[in-house]
């Protein structure tokens, strides 16, 4: 028996009496279809209420839609449920990921470049409300894995760094705000990313901690978490090989898996070892670190069968349900785990007050939504944050009087990306502020000319006073590295004349771009590119504020040549 009452579902007697009464009214279907959270980009009322009404889903959760129209799907939701739905979304940053009129308060690694845990407080207090006021209950967030490895190209600016005690402090804080305006935390990706280089959108990726490394890591990460109370624990397509090896002495290396279909990751460890005794939720199952370990007929029940209680996302609707009832009829998910899991379900939906009534959205989400006193502190976090890593003397500040024409170099790449989510345009926003400030900007444009016939370097070092390099390129799914790739022929736009033009190179979004221009002499990283990092950047560079940041990681890569 699951001990409703304590940590971190906390209930009363009368939410106990809810939980029990409703999971004993259930049928079968009606049990399968609590296990799933599934995906909507629509508010078309016959899809919701095919959901709802049809699959008895236990969640869903949104992508990004404008407030009025999450508003609009969240009711009819909750309005034709049975009972009542867990309403997720991914708050990395911000609403602003879900709600296209909410607040970007900023990166978790801006928040860990802060050094402060008031500022990471007050930013998980302005986007659970934000969410909470359209009618979002519970939050993929935070994310609590540590950037041990600069060549992860999802990690990055989602975490709060390469230190496990921030990691573990900031998480804790985190978790602790957002639930205390009404939403369940979900700290991921357990068993622990950060350590791979690789993407689990693509494969099973491994962490290679031995026991006592994990321990003095992650361990102490997500224990934090679970004593400051997280309702909800995410399980990434991550193996962890030595503690799979320790709980299961003699384990082939064939039988060793990630973690959302390992039981001895889930229960021995997350369970038992951890104590965690809240909700456990899949990443997404459409992700290739799941289909290239197991067919998905096998691994749609395994999920569930090992110890996730919520199953994220389905690859095909129809089949993955059919597999899922094929699980509990053969077996491999039995009645009393399938019970057990469902009962979690309803516990944390208990937990927020659904039970209850407390569903819908709150009143006027537009009164809540990018308020000012929430402008303030996306502004306080992007003036705290923004990190001058190196200064060549004399170069700073960057004024039109001292530096009239600029050449400015602008570094993208196309495609969605995840997390945060590099903003489009951010980088001819910021040009334009550059205009505004009199600059005489030239944006580089790659010419003809191989070995002896490029342009001479008179064209740069007698036409323009700096050099500014602009990097807008963020971590994205289904990508393996984080890189720059630059122009033909031969590099054209490489920092070549470094030791000839001042050079300023801006990373909008990637802090560890000094591996690949490690003669650049001055860098700053702002883990973002919302208007108020780039209106404090400005400001920065002008001399109008200060370079407030340090940063979260190792900006020089462990290289010598990153520090000349």
């Amino acid at each position: 028996m699951i001990d409703l009452t304590a940590a971190p579902f906390s209930l009363d007697d009368g939410a106990v009496t809810w939980v029990r009464d409703t999971l004993a009214r259930m049928g079968e279907d009606e049990k399968l279809g609590q296990l799933f959270c599934l995906i909507t980009y629509t508010s078309d009322p016959g899809y919701l209420q095919h959901l709802t009404r049809g699959l008895h889903v236990g969640g869903v959760m949104l992508r990004t839609m404008s407030a009025a129209g999450v508003v609009d799907t969240v009711t009819t939701l909750q309005s034709t449920a049975a009972v009542p739905l867990l309403i997720s979304a991914n708050l990395e940053g911000g609403a602003s990921q879900t709600v296209l009129e909410a607040t970007h308060v900023g990166a978790n690694m801006a928040l860990a470049a802060t050094g402060n845990l008031d500022q990471v407080r007050a930013a998980a207090a302005v986007l659970g409300r934000e969410a909470r006021a359209v009618g979002i209950n519970w939050a993929f967030t935070p994310v609590v894995d540590i950037d041990l490895n600069f060549r992860n190209p999802i990690t990055n600016t989602r975490t709060f760094g390469s230190e496990p005690a921030t990691v573990a402090a900031m998480g804790a804080a985190y978790v602790e705000a957002i639930q205390a305006e009404g939403l369940a935390a979900s700290v991921k990706h357990f068993p622990g990313d950060g350590v791979d280089e690789r993407d689990q959108h693509l494969l099973a990726s491994v962490n290679t901690m031995t026991v006592e490394e994990w321990e003095q890591t992650f361990g102490q990460v997500y224990r934090s978490a679970i004593a400051a109370g997280a309702k909800t624990v995410m399980v990434g397509h991550i193996m962890l090989p030595a503690y799979s090896r320790e709980l299961r002495p003699g384990i082939a290396d064939a039988d060793i898996l990630p973690g959302l279909v390992a039981e001895e990751l889930l229960g021995d460890l997350l369970r038992d070892r951890l104590g965690f005794n809240g909700l456990i939720v899949s990443d997404s199952t459409t992700m290739a670190g799941l289909a290239s370990v197991l067919p998905r007929s096998k691994a749609v029940p395994r999920v569930i069968a090992a110890g996730c209680d919520m199953f994220l996302f389905t690859k095909n609707l129809e089949e993955d349900f059919a597999f899922m009832r094929d699980g509990v009829r053969d077996g491999v998910i039995t009645t009393e785990r399938l019970d057990e899991a469902v009962t979690r379900v309803l516990a944390l939906k208990a937990s927020l007050g659904l039970h209850r009534g407390d569903n819908l959205p709150q009143g006027d989400a537009s009164a809540v939504l990018a308020r000012p006193d929430h402008q303030e502190v996306a502004r306080r976090v992007a003036a705290g944050s923004i990190t001058l890593v190196k200064e060549e003397t004399g170069v700073l500040p960057l004024t039109a009087d001292r530096y009239r024409r600029v050449l400015v170099h602008a570094l993208e790449a196309g495609g969605s990306p995840i997390g945060q989510g590099a903003r489009a345009g951010a980088v001819e926003q910021l040009i334009e502020r550059l205009v505004d400030a009199g600059h005489d900007v030239t944006r580089f444009e790659p010419g003809g000319g191989w070995e002896g016939m490029a342009s001479p370097t008179s064209d740069v070092t007698e036409k323009f006073d700096l050099i500014v390099y602009l990097a807008n390129l963020s971590t994205r799914s289904n990508q393996t590295v984080v890189r720059i790739e630059w122009a033909e022929p031969m590099g054209a736009n490489v920092p070549a004349y470094v030791p000839s033009v001042p050079t300023v190179f801006i990373s909008l979004e990637n802090p560890y771009h000094l591996f690949d221009v490690p003669r650049v002499r001055t860098l700053i990283n702002t883990y973002g590119s919302s208007p108020a990092v780039l209106d404090q950047l400005v400001a920065a560079l002008q001399g109008r504020a200060r370079f407030e940041g340090t940063s979260p990681v190792d900006a020089f890569c462990g290289q010598w040549d990153t520090r000349l």
